[in-house]
């Protein structure tokens, strides 16, 4: 019965390769998604971007590394991959790309008339079209609707619904237009495929946060998974603000540095918006609890007109262990992880 049931109903499966791209190393994965299971992480590595010369262009040096480990991972994960589903090849190529090459922006559009009228994905999607942002010398890479908004209610399932006035919060990841070329050149030639996506690191890390907490609708979300700091904060269960700061230094106490940008951040958005009790922490596994210890040595709570400061929560691939299958003997890589679960879950295309 199941073989006829094989046959005739065939599971979906795919497999694909990740890349993850920041301003000081690139890593690479190999992830197989099978129909109802969690996606699973076959082959994992990360290389640091090494500049020959201090003259040398930093896009230069990270297309160089990223050969290099396109090389290892056709080398060493394509075989992993042919032992697991019978193919060495990845159906699909996606591309997380990072500071200083990116930026993410939070936009909202608004709908609103003087009688009812029915909301639709058509809607959406011609308003989109109209009113897409552009910015020279960058390239739109992902433009994502994160959350909406009907007559005032934050609503899960909006279409199709009658309504006075709508918003729709669109979260949109530029990528420098030279380097995304450069990058997709390599990567075709690397894999010999044309299906390669591209998306914002802190974009998608912070799409795939809401995965795996999906309901703490306050927080704030700071990413120091590379040299970038970026701080997203969530309010209801909906971003309103994006801030990103680069976290280059000339002192050599970079770990205080580093705590002063973050209060500094912290302290402008205070200026806006009240800040949420909770704080989760991307950071790689071996910097995440120094990190965190120099943000509680902070002391915090000042910022928040308190004795009691937030509560840090240092994200681990053990929050992430039920939603994606670590199968590479290589430690846990955060990105790669969040990236496989991005992947499985991202949003439809309006």
């Amino acid at each position: 019965m199941s073989f006829f049931s094989d046959i005739f109903n065939p599971i979906h499966a795919e497999s694909v390769v990740f890349i993850d791209i920041n301003a000081s190393s690139v890593a690479g994965a190999y992830a197989r998604y099978t129909e109802g299971e969690p996606p699973a992480l076959l082959y994992t590595r990360r290389l640091p971007i090494e500049r020959r010369d201090s003259g040398e262009p930093h896009e230069r040096a990270l297309l160089r590394a990223l050969e290099v480990l396109g090389s290892i991972l056709i080398r060493e994960g394509a075989p992993i991959l042919a032992r697991h589903t019978g193919s060495g090849s990845a159906d699909v190529v996606l591309v997380s790309v990072g500071a200083p090459w990116q930026e993410t922006n939070v936009r909202t559009e608004h709908f609103e008339r003087k009688t009812p009228f029915v909301f639709t994905r058509g809607m959406v999607a011609t308003a989109l079209e109209k009113m897409s942002i552009t910015a020279p010398g960058k390239l739109l890479a992902d433009e994502s609707i994160i959350g909406t908004i009907l007559n005032g209610y934050e609503t899960r399932e909006p279409y199709g619904k009658e309504v006075y006035r709508a918003s729709v919060i669109i979260l949109t990841s530029f990528i420098d237009e030279e380097i995304s070329e450069d990058i997709v050149a390599t990567l075709r030639k690397l894999f010999h495929t044309t299906h390669i996506l591209s998306i914002a690191g802190s974009s998608l890390r912070y799409q795939a946060m809401r995965i795996v907490f999906p309901h703490e609708r306050d927080a704030l979300i700071l990413d120091a998974t590379g040299p970038l700091i970026s701080i997203a904060l969530v309010h209801r269960d909906l971003l309103v603000a994006v801030t990103e700061v680069s976290n280059t230094t000339g002192t050599e106490d970079t770990t205080a540095s580093w705590v002063q940008k973050v209060m500094n951040e912290f302290t402008e958005l205070a200026k806006r918006y009240p800040l949420p009790r909770t704080i989760f922490l991307l950071a790689q596994e071996q910097h995440a609890a120094s990190l965190e210890q120099a943000l509680h040595a902070a002391k915090l709570g000042g910022l928040w007109l308190s004795d009691n400061p937030p509560k840090i929560v240092s994200v681990l691939a053990s929050h992430i262990v039920d939603g994606v299958r670590q199968m590479t003997t290589t430690p846990p890589d955060l990105s790669m992880l969040l990236m496989a679960l991005y992947y499985q879950h991202r949003p439809p295309k309006e």
